[in-house]
């Protein structure tokens, strides 16, 4: 990818390796907090089962953060301060994961209206955060180095994968413990808390004294004043939309698709007598994140527009396919499914991301790139509003 800073110097600099490793947790800590309230979907269902958690709590974090991600793709050549943006975002998740804790302990896991109201709020402040973070960070990436981009939408996919194994891990540990999945869920809880701490530390302290960051940052910074001075005639928003309308129709079918299965479907939808019993929700999660995680390290990449649309579209294929499977089909012809909707995804997202930012300068990257988290977030939100089509009995 042809940045829009002379990249070739950035050889001469030291810790690209570091920096791309950064990138990779800092990816985790975006979608951690998410991945967490997805990845405990068990333990709402047995606290409000009539409240169907799979699909309202996804419907209740995406306006905020469709909304956050439009005010400021609308801003996008403002001189926001990337910084501030992305620290907020990551001490906004820690913040709302500790009050998840503290509702729980609170009351005393009792359930009911007044404590799912609650837990709505937070799971709200999730969407806030997480377009503070994603857009900030990946804007920023976007002007350096295309491998920062790769690790870092990898870690995105990596903390699904990781919540679902610490998941499985909590729950087979506390299983037969008459608290056992309270305390399990607690647990889990705290160890993601603990890493988006760990995140601010790495993003406020560590990345920033990187060589290479650092280069990349004072390039970016003189191209943003030549443009303050008309040196530089940057392209409007609506333009990039326009120019880039292929990537973005792409990036929103992709999650509009995987957001109407994953993952009310598969908590709600795929019968509830099979060998797995409780455990068959999780495994299907855990199937999905890691074929997601699999596919972003595919070496080989799409960069065809054209057939990137081509894919994004048949995949809405697996919609009557996940439909005739959990009517008539067993656990393994489920599971072969979802390991199609994750694969599928992760390919297509890091293909995106990756080729979108090519041939334009650095401010026009940043802002590409928030834009196409706005569309990444239009389509999590509408998938998750599809998703309630499933709840109607055919």
């Amino acid at each position: 990818m042809n940045s829009g800073v002379d990249s070739s110097s950035s050889g001469k600099l030291t810790g690209k390796i570091p920096a791309i490793i950064i990138s990779w947790f800092l990816g985790v800590g975006v979608t951690l907090s998410w991945n967490s309230v997805l990845t405990i979907g068990d333990y709402y269902y047995h606290l409000f089962p009539r409240y169907h958690p799979g699909r309202v709590l996804p419907l209740v974090s995406q306006p905020f953060s469709l909304i956050t991600s439009a005010i400021y793709s609308y801003h996008a050549y403002s001189n926001i301060n990337t910084r501030k943006r992305t620290l907020f975002g990551y001490t906004l998740f820690a913040s709302s994961l500790s009050g998840l804790i503290v509702l729980d302990v609170a009351t005393s896991a009792k359930g009911g209206s007044g404590c799912y109201i609650a837990i709505c709020s937070l799971v709200a402040s999730f969407g806030v955060a997480s377009a503070h973070v994603e857009g900030g960070v990946l804007g920023e990436l976007s002007t350096m180095c295309p491998e920062f981009i790769g690790s870092f939408v990898a870690g995105l996919a990596a903390s699904g994968a990781l919540t679902s194994f610490l998941r499985l891990a909590t729950k087979a540990s506390f299983d037969n413990d008459e608290n056992g999945l309270r305390e399990g869920v607690m647990l889990f809880l705290g160890i993601s808390m603990l890493y988006e701490f760990i995140c601010i530390i790495l993003y406020a302290y560590v990345f920033d004294k990187i060589p290479i960051v650092r280069h990349f940052r004072e390039k970016v910074s003189a191209l943003q004043g030549a443009s303050a001075i008309d040196d530089v005639r940057n392209i409007s928003a609506s333009n990039l939309i326009l120019r880039n309308v292929d990537y973005v129709i792409s990036v929103f079918l992709t999650y509009a698709l995987t957001l109407s299965i994953f993952p009310g479907f598969l908590y709600e939808n795929t019968g509830r007598q099979h060998e797995l019993g409780s455990w068959y929700a999780i495994v299907l999660i855990a199937v999905f994140n890691v074929c997601d995680l699999v596919a972003r390290y595919i070496p080989f990449r799409v960069e065809s527009r054209r057939g990137l649309v081509v894919a994004s579209v048949l995949r809405l294929l697996l919609v009557p396919c996940f439909y005739v499977t959990s009517k008539y089909g067993g656990e393994g012809w489920m599971i072969m499914l979802v390991s199609v909707l994750g694969l599928t995804n992760g390919y297509l997202t890091v293909c995106i991301f990756t080729v979108a930012p090519t041939g334009y300068n650095a401010p026009e990257q940043n802002a590409l790139g928030n834009i196409l988290v706005f569309f990444l977030l239009f389509g999590l939100f509408s998938g998750a509003c599809l998703d309630l089509l499933w709840t109607i009995k055919i």
